[in-house]
């Protein structure tokens, strides 16, 4: 009876376990400073045009260096990270985001409120490449597809977390405070970061196996587990990463290359940071007041969160490529029918209404798609050796696709016109689904060695991944 209860105790609460999650919080709140810091210029915006009378050119900058930055900070994202290790890369990033938040609060002028978006762009850069590789480092295999999964889901509680605080401020009109109430998450998340651990695989990178071995005895339940995972590691790291020789020297990789480019690139082009940065904008068209616009964008930033969850639940059911058609589908009619209301004129409150139900439509359809799972594809499909300079192209494109869409937006809307902006997105989202078809393996249940080996003998992309 002891031995029983003793037994259903563990099975409850496993220390070890319990200690990664813990420590995997931590590391994860990387990406709820980006979600923070999408979301609070959504709601800034207006009051920041306002206060510098800003024109739109002007505006979309202050939208858009936080991508330039996030570009330059993928970039050397790698570099930091290698050299100073996950752990201290991520305090960087985070003291970088809060000197960024705290700038743009007390900004002087325009020009100084862009360079400090900039800075926080560094920042999300940094992390966005740094956290899911820190987390993928120190969780089990049994727990590494959440873990790293865990870093999208709090970009989507930041990102309502800022709608929510942006819409509690917009009352009294004032912006800076909401830049600066963002700092404070990244000041928990530097004392969150003290505790955490350096990463194993980094630490036995550079030569540092004793200290490798404590820290995996300290998160593993046994110690033969945190002996094999560690012979596991230096066997690994026995591939040599030659990215940019292998991309210079070999076709099938630079497909691979190609292809999580074109991804990140459907992601953006997709629409959904046009929704993420410019909702208020998007319903002032729809003659809804501040407040409603501010509460409206909250309820979509709370729906892209829970929609999160769906594409994480069906994603090793229903397979890549089912979930990426209905997405586009999805936020093609979303934007379809958008574009038409607006054609017509919306001057009723039904219509009103039927407008915010299509955006929270359209971002439900993205975060349960191609907003988690175009990271998830560009990591299956490039090879060993290539990996991390494959990730890091993939990064790079996402961020600059990114800044293309918020540096056009709102000069797309005063040029095309609400509609035709809106159907030029719908457009994108159905060639998408041809391209999906055409181009993008299903890697549901194939192993990274089988796709790496069908790339590798030049099979067609979209068949890498059968069997």
């Amino acid at each position: 009876m002891e031995n029983g209860e003793s037994d259903e105790t563990t099975s409850l609460f496993d220390p070890a376990r319990f200690k990664i999650l813990a420590l995997g919080l931590i590391a994860a709140l990387g990406g709820l400073l980006s979600g923070l810091d999408v979301g609070v210029i959504s709601g800034a915006l207006t009051f920041i045009g306002r206060t510098y009378h800003a024109s739109t050119v002007a505006l979309e900058w202050v939208v858009s260096a936080m991508m330039a930055g996030a570009a330059l900070g993928s970039i050397s994202a790698g570099w930091l990270s290698y050299h100073l290790g996950r752990k201290r890369a991520l305090f960087l990033g985070a003291a970088t985001f809060a000197i960024g938040a705290l700038g743009c609060a007390l900004s002087w002028s325009l020009g100084s409120l862009i360079c400090f978006r900039a800075v926080m762009g560094l920042a999300i850069g940094l992390a966005a490449f740094t956290a899911p590789l820190y987390l993928s480092e120190i969780a089990t295999e049994e727990t590494r597809g959440a873990m790293v999964s865990m870093y999208q889901l709090m970009v989507t509680i930041g990102i309502f977390l800022a709608f929510l605080s942006d819409t509690l401020l917009s009352y009294s009109g004032n912006w800076r405070w909401m830049f600066g109430v963002v700092a404070i998450p990244a000041i928990l998340f530097l004392i969150g970061l003290i505790f955490l651990p350096h990463s194993p695989r980094w630490l036995m990178m550079r030569g540092r196996y004793k200290e490798a071995r404590a820290i995996l005895l300290d998160l593993r339940e046994t110690p033969q587990e945190a002996a094999q995972e560690a012979k596991s590691i230096r066997a690994q790291l026995k591939t040599r990463q030659e990215g940019w020789k292998l991309f210079r020297t070999n076709p099938n990789f630079r497909r691979s290359i190609v292809l999580g480019m074109l991804l990140q690139i459907m992601q953006q082009l997709a629409g959904i940071n046009i929704v993420m940065y410019y909702a208020p904008e998007i319903l002032q068209q729809a003659h809804f007041d501040t407040q409603g616009q501010m509460w409206c964008t909250a309820l979509i930033g709370l729906v892209n969160m829970l929609a999160t969850f769906v594409a994480l639940g069906l994603v090793d059911r229903l397979g890549r490529k089912p979930i990426l058609y209905m997405g586009f589908a999805v936020m093609a009619v979303g934007m379809g029918l958008l574009g038409w209301l607006l054609h017509g004129g919306m001057h009723t409150e039904a219509s009103q209404m039927a407008a915010v139900f299509l955006l929270v439509v359209f971002s439900a359809g993205f975060a349960m798609s191609v907003g988690p799972l175009a990271w998830l594809l560009c990591s299956e499909i490039q090879p060993a050796a290539g990996r991390d300079f494959g990730v890091a192209v993939s990064t790079f494109t996402n961020w600059t696709a990114n800044l293309v869409v918020g540096l056009t937006f709102l000069s797309l809307m005063q040029k095309l016109g609400a509609a035709d902006t809106f159907w030029l997105f719908a457009s994108l989202n159905a060639l998408f689904m041809v391209l999906t078809y055409l181009f993008v393996p299903e890697t549901k249940g194939v192993s990274l060695a089988k796709l790496q080996n069908r790339l590798m003998r030049g099979v067609r992309l979209r068949d890498i991944g059968r069997t």
